[in-house]
């Protein structure tokens, strides 16, 4: 994995698989990282036979970037500019921009903010953009996200403990996303309309973080909805997962 410095001095991990075409700059959930979210899950391996070229960013906090333990290190724009950062190092002019849970709210904000963004997927969300402004809050809270990275995690809700366990299955650093989660406690969005980009949207069936898919797709203006097998962890490994983000990229 490559490290470049990005726009307030943290060093950040990221990884590119060569190909042709428009690049694909894949965005991660929380807790989860390049690793975990897409190589694992079949994600990368299925654009590569498409002939993509591929580059993953793990987002400040997790994986093999910078992990702070303060909190003002962290939000929805900052992780956002990290992404533009990543376009900057890389010198790139055009982009499809996926992203996964955390790093769908993400990948709207720089979809928003950015006219390199010539395509957009975002996964693992849903209505909660247009009800809660960014993830779900009627789902989980950042309290009990936070619970679940103190001690065993025993004393947070059954949905927030699955975090825990990814937490743990890809040796997160828990005091970094406690961090993370203080830091991402505010509704980043409060407008679509200005992402006039062809978008996709992928909801996992069983995803209660991904309700609704339809009407975030709808609230978009070239916005679609696709719905696939699985719940918030696994719906991405589904296979339908990955096909319908290569058919949508042709």
């Amino acid at each position: 994995m490559t490290k470049f410095e990005t726009w307030d001095g943290l060093e950040l991990g990221y990884r590119v698989w060569p190909g042709t075409g428009i690049p694909v700059v894949l965005q991660h959930g929380v807790v989860a990282d390049t690793g975990a979210n897409w190589i694992g899950m079949g994600v990368v391996r299925a654009l590569q036979a498409a002939g993509h070229t591929v580059i993953s960013l793990d987002a400040r906090g997790h994986g093999r970037s910078a992990k702070p333990h303060d909190p003002a290190r962290y939000s929805w724009n900052a992780m956002a500019r990290d992404v533009r950062a990543l376009y900057d190092e890389l010198g790139l002019d055009e982009v499809a921009q996926v992203g996964y849970s955390m790093g769908g709210v993400i990948s709207l904000l720089v979809a928003d903010s950015d006219p390199r963004v010539r395509k957009l997927v975002v996964g693992g969300i849903g209505s909660g953009v247009l009800d809660c402004g960014g993830i779900d809050r009627r789902v989980i809270d950042i309290d009990d996200l936070q619970a679940a990275m103190t001690g065993d995690g025993s004393a947070a809700t059954p949905v927030a403990r699955m975090f825990r366990v990814l937490a743990d299955a890809v040796h997160a650093d828990v005091d970094a996303i406690k961090a993370v989660a203080k830091g991402l406690d505010e509704a980043p969005i409060d407008s679509l309309a200005g992402i006039t980009v062809p978008a996709l949207v992928l909801a996992g069936d069983a995803d209660p973080f991904a309700a609704e898919p339809e009407r975030l797709a709808a609230a978009l203006p070239d916005g679609r909805a696709v719905v696939v097998p699985g719940d918030h962890l696994m719906a991405v490994a589904d296979p339908d997962f990955a096909a319908a983000l290569v058919e949508f990229l042709k």
